[in-house]
């Protein structure tokens, strides 16, 4: 009899369809029912010894919930036996309702062996606690999880015993993972997180990768992927990471229309194993990220979605260094200017916040004047270990690029056609904070912010909370020109002012959207009194009336 081993995870959902995503122990039929007869069903496909299903639900109805059952070969495996949850259901938007869009990034999933945690309370466990207590009250239409939803670098204790008992942890990669079936073990260690389990199978989730999916500072430069690709157990790592990734997270961000025209999830729905497909297309996007697109767009009524891949789809060399390729560059500015009128918001998803505290900024276009050679070699040199030793490989490490998206966002936010607001949704720098741009030659008809929210659970170090907090003083914006007047870089394209933060805690950011108005709250898991956790507001904002 075929079980359930990970998941259901309730992806899309739009006013009458929805997908949801499982994996079985064996190969088997996976349904799911509603009560008022909607349902759907799919055949498992198989990857890498493991058998899934992505089922699309249709015969829903806008502005609707409905509770939802999962059957494997028609036995019920979803609700669990005894689950202390409610049902899960799938929520449908209706045509006037608003959006609740919650978002975080950094996850770091290790469960506390002896109750204490020693990096708090998780954001997603709190959140879902507390839907569970009241599920007819305020829960998000969506949760954007904006990277490092799996750290394949930076494993628990726990995950450590697991692989010692399968390889010799002195051999490299050492205590991280190696293969896909390791790539399997983050995903489980996180996903089987019993709130966090049926919290994503109750509210549709978005999913982008940021550099911990694969490792630190993935693609930082051609410098360091010359490096890596030297090493021997790079190639198995990164291929793994981008199979686990297609599997587990690209999959379910896609329509059921994208679906049935993906040629790649044709394929493997249709062998009895589908590995080697997979593995090709890992191929494929690793020798040429240019034919690979993981980016995506989702439109939830008058909202308009754009989650972009800042870091497969870079170009790396010195010389014509970018962010986002000339494809998906195109791509980011054809959906940014779609249609005009058509949308009352616009949220731009990067794992990378587009504005920095401006030290931060300043010290990253200066050290990619040093690392392009504008110094000298010696300069060169000392520029690209600092960039890898700092991290320095933000937007703003792109100079060309980021100068690109301003001009994109001033344009996508003015006209008569413009929406509302024009939000850059970002995490990666651990502290939570509001920016908001002003151009020197325009004031776009949109209220334009940089919303920049992380970890949803992970550490803070004291260093990360005083470097974040001088960042953005008045002495630290005048060091950072005096890095800028080295490199001779000129000032940026646009000024912006931090309005809100830092803020450091376990926390996610909530908009809430209605017709052509915003608001923003920002809340921070912290221990109850009486013991559990709690989600306590930090802040609340008006971003559009």
């Amino acid at each position: 009899m075929a079980g359930l081993r990970l998941g259901p995870l309730l992806r899309y959902a739009d006013g009458s369809t929805a997908t949801v995503w499982v994996e079985a122990s064996r190969p088997c039929t996976a349904e799911v029912r509603c009560p008022d007869g909607a349902q759907g069903s799919a055949r498992t496909f198989q990857v890498a010894g493991h058998h899934y299903a992505l089922v699309p639900v249709s015969g829903l109805a806008p502005g609707t919930a409905r509770s939802y059952e999962v059957f494997l070969d028609g036995t019920r495996v979803w609700p669990l036996p005894d689950s202390p949850f409610p049902p899960s259901v799938i929520r449908t938007p209706g045509e006037d309702d608003g959006l609740r869009v919650a978002f975080g990034s950094c996850r770091w999933a290790a469960a506390p062996a002896d109750g204490h945690d020693r990096v708090g309370p998780d954001a997603l466990d709190t959140l879902a606690a507390r839907i569970a207590a009241d599920p007819e009250g305020e829960r998000p239409d969506v949760l954007l999880l904006l990277g490092d939803q799996v750290y394949a670098d930076e494993t628990s204790e726990a995950t450590q015993r697991w692989l010692a008992a399968r390889r010799d942890l002195s051999d490299p990669p050492g205590k991280e993972v190696a293969d896909y079936e390791e790539y399997t073990r983050l995903y489980y260690e996180s996903w089987l997180d019993p709130e966090v389990r049926w919290l994503l199978s109750t509210v549709p989730s978005c999913m982008i990768f940021d550099d911990h999916d694969v490792i630190d500072d993935w693609n930082t430069s051609a410098s360091w992927l010359a490096d890596m690709r030297a090493t021997p157990w790079w190639r198995e790592r990164l291929l793994s990471g981008l199979m686990s990734y297609w599997v587990h997270q690209h999959l379910g961000n896609l329509s059921p229309a994208e679906l049935a025209a993906d040629p790649l999830y044709a394929t493997v729905r249709e062998t009895p194993d589908g590995t080697d497909a997979v593995r090709a297309f890992a191929c494929r996007a690793d020798s040429d990220p240019a034919s690979v697109r993981w980016s995506y767009r989702r439109d939830f009524g008058r909202v308009r979605l754009l989650m972009v891949d800042t870091r497969a789809a870079r170009v790396l060399d010195e010389d014509s260094r970018a962010m986002l390729d000339p494809g998906e560059a195109d791509w980011l500015r054809e959906e940014a200017l779609d249609a005009p009128g058509t949308c009352d918001h616009l949220l731009i998803g990067t794992s990378l916040p587009w504005l920095l505290p401006h030290l931060v900024h300043d010290a990253e276009v200066w050290n990619a004047a040093l690392c392009r050679g504008e110094k000298g070699a010696r300069w060169a040199r000392f520029g690209e270990d600092l960039r890898r030793g700092a991290d320095l490989e933000h937007w703003a490490a792109f100079p060309a690029s980021f100068a690109a998206l301003t001009e994109l966002i001033a344009e996508a936010g003015s006209g008569p056609g413009a929406p509302a607001t024009v939000c850059v949704l970002s995490g990666d720098v651990h502290h939570a904070y509001i920016a908001e741009p002003q151009w020197p030659d325009r004031t776009p008809d949109a209220r334009v912010v940089q919303l920049t929210c992380s970890p949803v659970h992970n550490s803070i170090p004291l260093s990360i909370r005083l470097g974040f907090r001088f960042g953005w003083s008045a002495v630290a914006r005048a060091l950072g020109r005096s890095f800028a007047r080295h490199a001779r870089s000129p000032r940026p394209p646009v000024k912006w002012r931090k309005t809100g933060g830092p803020w450091f805690g376990n926390q996610l950011m909530t908009l809430t959207l209605s017709g052509r108005s915003a608001r923003l709250r920002l809340e921070q898991a912290q221990d109850a009194d009486g013991g559990g956790t709690r989600l306590t507001t930090v802040t609340e904002s008006e971003l559009a009336p």
